[in-house]
């Protein structure tokens, strides 16, 4: 398993390929659909940059995905007119996006179906952590897909977990973000309060990291909502999305999650603002006192990526 191919170069992916060039692996083509840095990246890693998915499959034994939602999954393995399944039979798929859990059940069996292995490995991590290979991977398929995918996970990451059957892994990852936009939320609404009781905020996290209000959303995005310094590396529309995957698998399991829907409606509201590709950390401009200029669409000093 040595010559890797990726579809989607965006800040993680081309990061991953970067990681995996650096530990030996003959990293093949690279596709990207809309990244205006594809070409860019295949000529520093020395590799073929594809204009088609069916070219992708023919150039390497193992194809990772990391694509943005399930419409773009599917496009990639479902197009009859170019499709990563076109000459598959042999090959291995590692899909790393967050996408609905019935998506991967589904592109597990098309790929069985052309003689091609899927394995789900869902990332709790961000773009250092795929550029350094500490990436933290929840991988949902057959456990002797795994076992074969694993020279290549072991490569990206520090912690690999094993989940389950396809679509397992995905249900996890759904509830690790539902539950850490949840935090960033709630995070944004205590700084902003303390903003507006005209509290020290490095103080203020300082307890909050010594009480009940620790969180690693508080580590991560604290002092940036504080500074406002929204650089992306989850993005506001992203956060969106996957608290959307989530509340569908409450619906279907006949349970209202109430903070997850408010949470959903927060990110939303950035969207409509045209702060969507803010770092979900920018949900404290909705939250701090003065921040959102009345009538427009952005905010003092946010940086956007």
């Amino acid at each position: 398993m040595k010559s890797i191919a990726f579809v989607g170069v965006g800040r993680m992916g081309a990061n991953m390929a970067r990681r995996l060039a650096e530990r030996g692996f003959t990293i093949a083509s690279v596709f990207d659909a809309h990244a205006e840095t594809a070409p860019a990246l295949a000529e520093e890693l020395k590799c073929t940059h594809a204009r088609c998915l069916a070219d992708v499959t023919a150039s390497a034994e193992c194809i990772i995905t990391v694509v943005t939602d399930d419409a773009a999954q599917r496009a990639i393995f479902q197009d009859p007119a170019d499709s990563l399944l076109i000459g598959a039979r042999g090959k291995l798929f590692i899909n790393c996006a967050t996408i609905s859990p019935a998506v991967h059940v589904d592109i597990e069996s098309a790929a069985a179906r052309a003689g091609a292995e899927s394995l789900e490995a869902c990332m709790a991590s961000s773009i250092p952590q795929a550029r350094d290979g500490t990436l933290y991977l929840m991988c949902g398929g057959k456990r002797e897909t795994f076992d074969r995918a694993m020279p290549v996970l072991d490569a990206l990451a520090s912690t690999i977990r094993y989940i389950g059957a396809a679509g397992t892994a995905a249900q996890v990852k759904a509830l690790v973000n539902m539950v850490m936009n949840i935090n960033t939320a709630g995070l944004a609404e205590g700084l902003g309060l303390g903003a507006a009781l005209g509290l020290d905020l490095a103080t203020l996290r300082g307890v909050f990291g010594s009480t009940g209000a620790a969180s690693r959303v508080l580590v991560t995005d604290g002092e940036d909502m504080e500074k406002r310094d929204h650089t992306c590396f989850f993005s506001a529309a992203h956060a969106a999305k996957d608290s959307g995957i989530a509340l569908d698998l409450a619906r279907a399991a006949g349970l209202n999650l109430p903070l997850a829907a408010a949470t959903k409606a927060q990110f939303e509201r950035m969207i409509a603002l045209g702060l969507g590709e803010l770092d979900k950390s920018g949900i404290a401009e909705l939250t701090f006192p003065g921040r959102l200029q009345p009538g427009t669409e952005k905010t003092r000093n946010s940086k956007k990526v």
